[in-house]
């Protein structure tokens, strides 16, 4: 008997590219720039969005999106200072794809927000396998994880447009090296822009910031 078979994979991804795209261009027609970062627990990226919104929430509007398994113990620290935020669950799911985040966007009703952050689930496997339907990616790496997670997960530094090394003020404390991190990261995407901060310190967090405002000056343009 003949019997059909069917890509599943091949046809979810299909799928959410095509709502990735659409909530692109509506996100252009817009003019709100949205910005997935995506990280592994602890890498830093509650901290690194605090004091990106204690820095640049007097210029710009801005907005953020904090996706977990559970728990709202993010949403609480960013809310706190002041930027719409709404806390997305994803009932165990350890990604979200394009429709998942148009349902967050929905729900922030954020619509003049100039920037509009997704803090992804917290690991370097799903998160990269989905198009959200964000502007550009963003990706932590922390200095303690090691300068060779790019060999390791290829895919996360492969969609990343830019990469934050975060806590390099504890480098000599690790065998961390940031020339070979960069290299690492050109192997999987030579276009890729690596910027070393300290999101607790500040360090090196002006060229963050100033990349972000390029990014929703030339996205508005």
């Amino acid at each position: 008997m003949e019997y059909k078979v069917l890509e599943i994979k091949q046809s979810v991804f299909a799928d959410n590219d095509r709502e990735a795209d659409a909530l692109r261009a509506d996100l252009k027609a817009r003019g709100q720039y949205l910005l997935n970062l995506m990280s592994s627990p602890g890498s830093g990226k509650t901290t690194t969005l605090s004091r990106t919104i204690e820095v640049l929430g007097a210029e710009l509007k801005l907005a953020v999106m904090e996706a977990d398994i559970d728990s709202d113990v993010d949403a609480a620290t960013i809310s706190a200072l002041g930027a719409k935020t709404i806390q997305l669950h994803t009932g165990g799911m350890c990604h979200l794809d394009a429709g998942m985040c148009k349902q967050g966007l929905d729900g922030l009703a954020a619509d003049d927000a100039d920037l509009i952050f997704l803090e992804n689930v917290g690991n370097l496997v799903c998160p990269a396998e989905f198009d959200t339907g964000a502007c550009k990616n963003a990706c932590i790496l922390s200095v303690p994880e090691g300068d060779d997670k790019p060999l390791k997960y290829p895919l996360m530094f492969s969609v990343c447009d830019v990469v934050l090394v975060n806590k390099i003020d504890v480098a000599p404390y690790f065998e961390f090296s940031l020339d070979r991190c960069r290299a690492n990261v050109a192997m999987r995407n030579p276009n890729a822009r690596v910027i070393p901060i300290c999101a607790k310190t500040g360090e090196g967090m002006d060229e963050w910031y100033e990349w972000l405002r390029e990014q929703v000056s030339s996205w508005k343009a």
